[in-house]
């Protein structure tokens, strides 16, 4: 049985499976790209709910794992070389895990240079602005009275739908096959309605992202994973 007690954070999430992958985590969309390519990839692991109050992302015990204080994060007891290995970002997890097994990312140099190119574009794009565009709509933003600021996200919002809208013309999933791209962008279009975003961006005028978004949660691995861990 692997021996996690070098990793602090399992005192106050003790593991009750420590052979598996350990995955500390909300379900946001951030949260759920883990949970669900555990799920597809069929890996082992035990979800921990790490909520999103100071008192949990904040507290010793998972800024030791974490020191961004952001979910999500895993601790994997058979990492590289036998050795447990602790990790952040939920783009490098899903790279890793993507690695590990040799799945969801291409099997060609180029199929996981184009993966990654679209991974990188939710991470540095669809993530960072959808996560602004929700402060200025559901937020404390959206008691700001002057518009700009959620103008410029909605605009922002747009033009990265549109850049989607057109790569989907002619495939079902954004890299060709299905991979960890598709997972770590489709939630963050989940989350247009969470944030009451829907309708000032015209979702309905975006009719392949409508399919994709359909495809994606139609999938069994994707409905399970979408609600882990479990709120509490």
């Amino acid at each position: 049985m692997a021996d996690l007690a070098q990793f602090s954070i399992t005192d106050r999430w003790p593991a009750q499976t420590p052979d598996v992958i350990q995955l500390y985590s909300y379900p946001t969309p951030n949260g759920v790209k883990v949970s669900i390519a555990l799920e597809e990839l069929g890996l082992p692991y035990e979800p921990h709910l790490v909520t999103l109050t100071d008192a949990d992302v904040k507290s010793p015990a998972f800024l030791s794992l974490n020191p961004n204080n952001k979910i999500p994060a895993i601790i994997d007891p058979n990492g590289p070389d036998g050795q447990p290995l602790a990790l952040f970002e939920s783009g490098a997890i899903l790279i890793y895990l993507a690695e590990k097994t040799g799945r969801l990312i291409g099997t060609t140099a180029a199929d996981k240079a184009h993966t990654i190119q679209w991974l990188m574009f939710q991470m540095g794009g669809i993530g960072p602005m959808f996560g602004q565009l929700g402060f200025f709509t559901k937020f404390a933003g959206a008691q700001i009275e002057d518009p700009r600021p959620r103008d410029r996200y909605i605009t922002e919002a747009k033009r990265l739908l549109a850049v989607l809208e057109q790569e989907m013309a002619s495939t079902d999933w954004i890299s060709g096959d299905y991979s960890i791209a598709d997972i770590a962008i489709v939630p963050w279009l989940n989350a247009l309605d969470f944030y009451g975003a829907r309708e000032i961006l015209g979702w309905a005028d975006y009719p392949n992202l409508v399919a994709w978004h359909k495809r994606f949660y139609a999938r069994p691995a994707v409905d399970k994973g979408k609600d882990i861990p479990a709120r509490a």
